[in-house]
């Protein structure tokens, strides 16, 4: 998922890179040795938390989060996007300070409405923390700042483009997120990324088994369902089968069972018209989605965007519609009906 830059939001689509970041996707293992730690008995990742859709706060005529919640039941929401500020030193879009601005207001109002947030570092454009801090020590001290100044319960990387490529900075993600969990105990992790119609290409593999290796115990490894370039069926039909291939790669890499890795997998779509031209997301494919979710208790269900959740009046797609004929907020209601 992406600013709005070029395309309608930010994430990438691991077909697509995998001829260009191919030769750098099984580059620099870490040493076997390190044993994957075991699941929790009862994930983490349940409840309210589970449906947490998208909403930036930066572009796309946000609405207010408390109307949002009125109107659909959501209770979460995942706020996009944490950047560099040019250094290693996180910043809303890489510009907006973490305290005292609109995000910080934004994000009381939810809480004092009952809600909660996971923040969302990365995304596809702007400079990436994994990219501009020099270490994982570093980076941890990056993501560090953002969960102190909101107290947070849940954190979300997704890690895409440059930053998902360059293995040397998949393993500083991975080890910088593995700090973080041994420094905030019971803290939600989500790590995000583009995927194929079969899920996870090599460098995303690469980087689920990089966890693995280095007993990151992150609570869900994600997929983007989109922008694929080509697919059979149903783009519903389409992410199923991307989560299949998803959940055998957990399942592969951490030597989970099948019910253990369904739990340790989440999806986040798009809604309505993608940025593949002719590549629509329907109501009818979130409530495929919805099915598979509540069939396998996978630990989150999140989409881009709020924003775009609903219909445009005139022309096509954009920052702030879905480009389908909607009901405003008809898939985040879909969504706020899973509960892990």
């Amino acid at each position: 998922m992406r600013p709005p830059t070029t395309r309608l939001r930010n994430s990438v689509i691991g077909a697509s890179v995998t001829g260009l970041l191919g030769s750098l996707a099984l580059a620099a293992f870490p040493a076997a040795g390190a044993t994957p730690q075991p699941p929790a008995a009862t994930p983490k990742a349940s409840g309210a938390l589970a449906a947490a859709p998208y909403e930036y706060l930066g572009w796309g005529s946000p609405q207010k989060p408390t109307d949002v919640m009125a109107a659909t039941g959501i209770k979460w929401f995942t706020l996009a996007f944490i950047l560099s500020d040019g250094g290693c030193n996180p910043k809303w879009d890489g510009s907006r300070a973490l305290k005292g601005g609109s995000d910080e207001s934004a994000i009381k109002s939810i809480r004092a409405a009952g809600g909660d947030i996971v923040v969302s570092v990365g995304g596809w454009s702007g400079a990436k923390l994994g990219e501009k801090c020099s270490s994982a020590t570093a980076l941890a001290g990056a993501y560090q700042k953002v969960i102190d100044a909101y107290r947070l319960k849940a954190f979300d990387i997704d890690i895409e483009n440059t930053e998902f490529g360059n293995a040397t900075v998949r393993q500083r993600v991975v080890d910088a997120l593995k700090i973080v969990e041994q420094k905030n105990p019971g803290i939600v992790t989500y790590i995000t990324m583009g995927t194929t119609p079969s899920g996870p290409d090599a460098t995303g593999k690469d980087l689920i088994k990089r966890g693995a290796r280095a007993g990151l115990a992150a609570d869900a490894w994600v997929v983007m369902p989109f922008d694929f370039g080509g697919h059979s069926g149903t783009m519903g039909q389409a992410s199923v089968s991307a989560l299949e291939g998803l959940k055998n790669a957990v399942k592969s890499a951490y030597a989970y069972s099948d019910s253990v890795a369904y739990r340790h997998i989440g999806v986040s779509s798009m809604n309505g018209k993608t940025d593949e031209a002719g590549e629509t997301v329907t109501l009818n494919d979130f409530k495929t989605i919805l099915t598979y979710a509540q069939q396998h208790h996978i630990a989150r269900y999140a989409f881009w965007s709020v924003n775009r959740d609903r219909s445009c009046g005139s022309g096509g797609a954009g920052d702030a519609c879905s480009g389908v004929s909607q009901s405003p907020y008809a898939y985040t209601k879909v969504v706020a009906q899973y509960g892990g």
